[in-house]
């Protein structure tokens, strides 16, 4: 018997993870001050969309990766 295997990337995406991922995106984007229609907020939100294919399914998750994957995420103080 020959079985299918269907990656992750390739099934497509309903309404409900383009729901959480365009989130996730507005929040990174607005949280970074970075205006909606930039070459910028394009990368963030292929970065959002690929984590998410690649199984990210946790909006927290999402957004920490994201800010990572672009530099985002302010240093934190040592006391």
């Amino acid at each position: 018997m020959v079985q299918t295997i269907i990656n992750r990337s390739e099934v497509p995406l309903d309404a409900r993870d383009l729901e959480m991922c365009q989130s996730v995106f507005d929040e990174v984007r607005s949280e970074a001050k970075i205006a909606k229609v930039s070459d910028e907020a394009e990368r963030i939100a292929a970065i959002t969309i690929e984590l998410y294919r690649q199984g990210v399914r946790s909006p927290h998750h999402l957004k920490v990766m994201v800010e990572a994957a672009r530099g985002l995420i302010a240093p934190r103080k040592v006391e």
